[in-house]
């Protein structure tokens, strides 16, 4: 079940997700064309065990974006007591969003046939990502996608372009 649909079940149910708290109105438009072409979301998987940096998986054969909101939580201190501290907030919302639009670069990657996207040459990474890219390389072994990932993430109206053009 999508993680929107979820978050509007009654109470009395288990699957309520927690990082819908933490995005905006651009996120849930991507989880909405995620959903659209035929992907979930999860959140808190045995895969976030894998380590405590890791923010989101894609899950290929599932289908489905996994978000670790334990771990984005737990890496900026972030707790429900300090939840009036603003910039911990943000800064934990930031990683879930980054997460969400990265994995959703994967999932235009395979509705472009498991390809690489189209994008301008221009766009570069961000030189700060590089320990994070190289952890990611580790799990997926897929340079380029990840490259492509780690570029798109910061750039959610391009994310949905992707979306739009490959998915949808």
């Amino acid at each position: 079940m999508s993680c929107y649909i979820e978050k509007n079940r009654s109470p009395r149910k288990k699957n309520i997700v927690e990082f819908i708290e933490f995005i905006d109105r651009t996120e849930v438009e991507i989880i909405r064309m995620i959903e659209k072409a035929g992907y979930k979301t999860a959140e808190n998987t045995k895969l976030c065990l894998l380590g405590e940096n890791y923010v989101g998986f894609f899950n290929r054969v599932k289908k489905e974006i996994i978000i670790c909101t334990n771990n984005a939580k737990n890496r900026e201190g972030y707790t429900h007591l300090r939840k009036k501290n603003k910039d911990v907030f943000e800064r934990t919302a930031l990683h879930i969003k980054k997460a969400l639009r990265h994995e959703a670069v994967h999932v235009a990657q395979e509705c472009n046939n498991g390809k690489l996207l189209k994008i301008d040459r221009k766009l570069s990474m961000n030189p700060s990502k590089i320990n994070a890219f190289n952890g990611s390389i580790r799990i997926s072994r897929e340079e380029e996608k990840e490259r492509q990932a780690y570029i798109l993430e910061d750039k959610p109206r391009l994310v949905k372009n992707e979306l739009l053009k490959y998915c949808l």
